[in-house]
């Protein structure tokens, strides 16, 4: 999550939301990808840290599935990142805070329980969450 958050400010830095995210195989603890939202940068609006992120590692791993990939987020995934995180099979989300307004996975659609949804990956929440809120609170504060 140290990482994630690193990415976050970098993000930050760069003028984009500050979201973070960070790619590590579990069993080495090896980061496959890292990187923060890049969505003004790339005129791209799936350029989201976990799209990135998610793509990076599919190549690096040379798969369309991430199966035993852990995923660290500084801010709860949108529903199109969520969406991705099952296509993609990761294994486990962590996340820091929650995001009322744009989240997908414990708030709006949340598509880890949808019937559609062909893969649930065990979420684990709130780690780092104050520090996460603070961050796009300054951020969107700034922007006002």
């Amino acid at each position: 999550m140290i990482e994630a958050f690193h990415q976050a400010e970098l993000a930050l830095n760069r003028g984009e939301v500050p979201v973070g995210a960070v790619l590590v195989e579990p069993n080495t603890k090896k980061i496959l990808s890292a990187d923060g939202n890049r969505t003004i940068e790339l005129k791209d609006p799936s350029a989201h840290a976990e799209m990135l992120v998610i793509r990076k590692g599919c190549q690096v791993q040379g798969s369309e599935r991430l199966e035993g990939c852990d995923l660290y987020v500084t801010i709860e995934p949108c529903p199109m990142c969520a969406a991705a995180i099952s296509f993609a099979r990761i294994r486990r989300l962590y996340f820091g805070a929650e995001d009322e307004k744009m989240g997908g996975v414990m708030n709006g659609p949340r598509i880890f329980t949808s019937t559609s949804c062909h893969h649930q990956p065990e979420v684990f929440d709130g780690i780092g969450a104050g520090r996460a809120k603070k961050i796009m609170q300054e951020f969107f504060r700034q922007k006002r």
